[in-house]
């Protein structure tokens, strides 16, 4: 059925569904050891993007395991994983700081229901195609943020308060440098040489992890045994239990939901394009086909359930969807393992995470955020044209000094804007008086390669999109007339593969000012949606449905028979 001219999704097909009609146990086998490892890998990433998002380390781990359990349950991909990510920190750390824990909460459940909605419409398939300078710009940014916001901890400063904007971060910075920690530096640069080298020597085990593992452990001496104290590990800053949240209320009131809407959209949009752009990568190397509208449902029912648990936005990870499928992993099986794993690591070893130091999970972060910011990517774009280099700019920028709601809304903006633009000039209107050049004309019947127009006749050739991005230039080309009145206009509208309502204006204006001054107006080439449109607007009527044709030859030989009556 359809819905303000948009088709509704009735196709929801989650993958885990059709992957276990030909389930077998060497798969089963494949997708526990990539789902096991894939858990590893992601109990640090879970950790530190809790933390770094404003929560506690448990709230990134909630949310890793039920919105990573309900992706792989309801999702259109084979092998995507879902979880917290390093593209929500400066969102969801920003909606903290002004409304609290239970504004997150409303934003993300209205994200939900934004996505649900983009499934059920179909417009997975649309999202994307968000422009890349887009994509490219708002991540370089968050990758420069989520790097800002790690200072503190990795330099182990001692600051009250850190200031929210970008700018003001690295003015407290560079008053608080006096007070930095050796020992916190010294742990953070070691665990960024242990993440860099560690692959090359232990490819199956992630750099994160060890550099968790061993740091947590040299802290640990040191503060017990060496009476080495100014260390600040997570026990310092959370008290993390080991239980399962109770499921709480959501502080849904139209108020809160009319402060939240734009939060809520931009958490809906950014985890709609990079849930997508996951599933993508992904298809490019299984050779799978994710179903994009039954992966947006499934986004969006994963961040109406997490709130719930006190958990954070949830969308496809790139680095864990990648991790699964160079371990085996081929069906959403893998993904539920990981959430398992998940779940068993808070029941049993959460308590252990209390020594793990500050200063290392800022390490960890600040390498995500390097392998976020596409610097090589951001580069390369800057060789392409002015276009594409002012959005990546302009979103770069907004998104570093503002914040990301105004980035991604200003930057589709700016993206259309320019697309529109782009369009134009590739879109022309010519006038023709004397002879239409057939030589090339897909309309040609004759052997001869010109159509001589009778006298009074003149065309008016569009050859491209007729929507409002040419009203303008189509207005100026109908201005354009010899003093001697043409008796029939005949408008060529072979080339143009859509009209919307600005063309249609255009169109009826023309009309008009033709049937005040006696001129006939005879369409050609007009295709089916188009006159479809024709129909329901009444122009048609209006027109004569006789006066609109098929094709040039059809529109001449109706001009002939007007010139004739008109005589």
């Amino acid at each position: 059925m359809s819905f303000f001219n948009f088709k509704v999704s009735s196709d929801f097909k989650p993958k885990l569904f059709t992957s276990l009609k030909h389930y077998s146990k060497e798969k089963f086998m494949a997708d526990l050891m990539a789902g096991i490892i894939v858990g590893i890998v992601a109990l640090p990433l879970a950790i530190a993007f809790g933390i770094a998002s404003g929560v506690s380390p448990k709230e990134g781990l909630i949310t890793a395991i039920i919105g990573g359990f309900i992706v792989s349950f309801l999702g259109g991909s084979s092998v995507q994983i879902g979880g917290p990510t390093g593209a929500f920190i400066i969102i969801v750390y920003g909606i903290i700081q002004q409304f609290g824990i239970g504004g997150l909460a409303v934003a993300t459940v209205l994200a939900g229901v934004m996505l649900i909605g983009m499934g059920l419409l179909r417009l997975g398939t649309v999202i994307k195609f968000m422009p890349y300078p887009i994509i490219v710009g708002f991540t370089s940014g968050i990758a420069l943020v989520i790097f800002t916001t790690q200072m503190k901890d990795f330099f182990g400063l001692s600051m009250q308060n850190v200031p929210a904007d970008f700018i003001s971060k690295w003015i407290a910075y560079g008053k608080a440098i006096t007070t930095l920690n050796t020992g916190s530096l010294i742990v953070g640069l070691l665990s960024i040489l242990i993440i860099i080298y560690s692959p090359k020597v232990i490819k199956k085990i992630p750099g994160s992890l060890i550099a968790i593992i061993l740091m947590t452990v040299v802290v640990y001496l040191l503060k017990n045994y060496a009476g080495i104290t100014g260390i600040e590990t997570i026990g310092d800053r959370f008290e993390i239990s080991s239980s399962l949240p109770a499921p709480d209320t959501i502080p849904i009131s139209w108020e809160n939901i009319n402060l939240l809407l734009p939060a809520a959209f931009t958490i809906a949009m950014l985890g709609a394009i990079e849930s997508l752009l996951s599933a993508t990568v992904a298809d490019g190397i299984t050779g799978d086909r994710q179903n994009s509208n039954t992966e947006l449902i499934a986004q969006g029912v994963a961040n109406l359930v997490t709130p719930i648990f006190h958990g954070i936005p949830v969308t496809g990870a790139i680095a864990r969807t990648m991790t699964n499928i160079n371990n085996g992993g081929r069906t959403p099986v893998a993904g539920i393992v990981h959430a398992v794993v998940l779940l068993l690591i808070l029941l049993f070893l959460v308590p252990l995470t209390k020594h793990i130091p500050m200063a290392c999970l800022a390490g960890v972060l600040i390498i995500v955020a390097y392998n976020m910011s596409e610097w090589r990517t951001f580069r390369s774009l800057l060789k392409n044209p002015k276009s594409d280099i002012i959005v990546l700019l302009v979103t770069f920028f907004l998104t570093v000094v503002f914040d990301l709601t105004i980035a991604i809304e200003i930057g589709i903006l700016l993206a259309m804007v320019l697309l529109v633009k782009r369009i134009s000039e590739t879109s022309n209107i010519s006038v023709i008086k004397d002879e239409l050049n057939m030589e090339s004309d897909a309309e040609k019947t004759a052997d001869n390669d010109k159509l001589i127009l009778p006298k009074g006749v003149e065309v008016y050739e569009i050859d491209g999109p007729f929507f409002f991005g040419i009203a303008n230039k189509f207005e100026a080309s109908t201005r354009w007339m010899d003093a001697k009145r043409p008796k029939v206009r005949i408008i060529r509208m072979r080339k143009v593969p859509f009209m919307d309502s600005t063309g249609l204006h255009n169109l009826e204006s023309l009309y008009r000012l033709s049937h005040k001054e006696g001129i006939q107006l005879v369409l050609s080439g007009v295709n089916d949606k188009i006159k479809e449109m024709l129909n329901k607007s009444g122009l048609a009527n209006k027109i004569g449905k006789e006066n609109i044709c098929s094709n040039i030859n059809e529109a001449l030989a109706r001009t002939n028979n007007l010139l004739i009556e008109l005589e």
